[in-house]
């Protein structure tokens, strides 16, 4: 989800990971996504959710898919999906 704060774009979120309510992934998983620069997130350890914020796409899709698989973790992306995160096609449109 986009949200427009004044003249910025902030990138939201949510990751469905079962088992990241268990503090050792909790633990795992925040010092894999401290280095993601310009990230902030939180985690509902009730519900086992991720929430995400990125001021701008420092980060794809697949990359997020990749820390949280690193961990042993299945994530499902609920909601729709940020465009800015989706890796960018090599091919261009033709021009009509």
């Amino acid at each position: 989800m986009l949200v427009k704060l004044d003249h910025r774009i902030m990138i939201e979120l949510e990751v469905y990971a079962a088992g990241v309510r268990d503090l050792n992934k909790i633990l795992e998983l925040d010092h894999q996504l401290e280095a993601v620069p310009g990230l902030r997130y939180k985690v509902d350890s009730n519900h086992d959710i991720v929430y995400l914020e990125l001021d701008e796409p420092t980060i794809t899709l697949r990359e997020i898919r990749g820390i949280f698989s690193k961990l042993g973790l299945e994530p499902r992306f609920v909601g729709a999906i940020p465009p800015e995160l989706r890796p960018r096609s090599k091919t261009q449109l033709l021009s009509a």
